[in-house]
């Protein structure tokens, strides 16, 4: 009862809601890499990484140092079954360590690597204008240790989309320089036609850009009004605009894969998973060989 007045009013009941339903040049590519295992390695190794009780609950999200301690000392920290009374206690932290909360299980983490199939009618941001925000569907953790979306996908686009607090995955993931492809599938008002898809592969003027030549690394139709269009920018309202220029309309717009990963199979509309140390190695080298699961 404790535990959940307390979490009540700090996270409004978040924890309980917690479930879960192209080129890059060699060198650049070795070195992120590198330089993500090379992290991972160090956390691998975290004998020698020693936490106070306090800090541990406060590099996951739970709030302030001071919020933290209330909560441990109030008996709501615990590892391996054995309560965690003690604020200033050192532990031992190792990455993918279980701990609990109250009566909520969880894994330490360095940085959250998350892919969230994204549903219409959300904003991808914390102080949406017009709509719900995509952080409600997460625990409210999240947004304490500075998760945000990896790019952003407009309200009524669905599909997949990435977050992390891993400021230079982020980076990596959204400079043009690194041109991470972006598959859509889009359906359209009026039939796709030869012209069209003509069109959009010869690349497309943005009529509110004059000059400015935008082209997809790849266009197929799939059916009737459905076309799929791969790309490697990220402009506003791009898929929109190029569509507009070539005389039809989008109806709908998702997002299929990212850097060659697929949406997960399964994943519903406001699903989310944690990705793996592997599944973010092969983002940051763009060459993901099947799907996430």
């Amino acid at each position: 009862a404790k535990f959940a007045a307390i979490m009540l009013c700090r996270f409004g009941g978040a924890l309980s809601a917690f479930t879960h339903a192209p080129a890059m040049r060699k060198a650049q590519t070795g070195a992120l890499v590198h330089r993500f295992s090379s992290l991972r390695m160090m956390s691998a190794a975290a004998s020698s990484k020693k936490l106070q009780a306090d800090k541990f609950l406060q590099s996951q999200g739970f709030g302030s140092r001071k919020f933290c301690k209330e909560l441990i000392e109030g008996g709501l920290m615990s590892i391996g079954g054995q309560e965690v009374l003690d604020s200033k206690e050192k532990i031992e932290v190792q990455e993918g360590m279980e701990f609990a909360v109250g009566e909520e299980e969880w894994q330490y983490r360095t940085n959250v690597y998350v892919v969230l199939n994204k549903p219409a009618g959300y904003e991808c941001s914390n102080k949406p204008s017009a709509h719900a925000s995509i952080f409600e569907l997460f625990p409210e953790q999240f947004q304490v240790r500075g998760v945000q979306s990896v790019g952003r996908l407009d309200q009524d686009t669905t599909g997949m989309l990435l977050l992390s607090d891993d400021g230079q995955f982020i980076h990596a993931m959204t400079s043009p320089k690194r041109e991470k492809e972006k598959v859509y599938h889009v359906t359209v008002k009026h039939p796709v036609t030869p012209e069209l898809v003509d069109s959009l592969s010869a690349g497309v003027e943005l009529k509110d850009e004059p000059g400015t030549i935008v082209t997809p690394t790849a266009v197929k139709q799939l059916e009737e009004t459905l076309v799929e269009l791969s790309l490697t920018e990220g402009k506003y309202h791009q898929v929109k605009r190029m569509i507009a220029a070539c005389g039809n309309r989008v109806e709908k717009l998702h997002r299929a894969s990212i850097a060659g990963m697929e949406l997960p199979a399964g994943l519903e509309e406001g699903g989310w998973k944690y990705l793996t140390e592997e599944e973010v190695k092969q983002l940051l080298s763009g060459h993901l060989q099947a799907s996430i699961k």
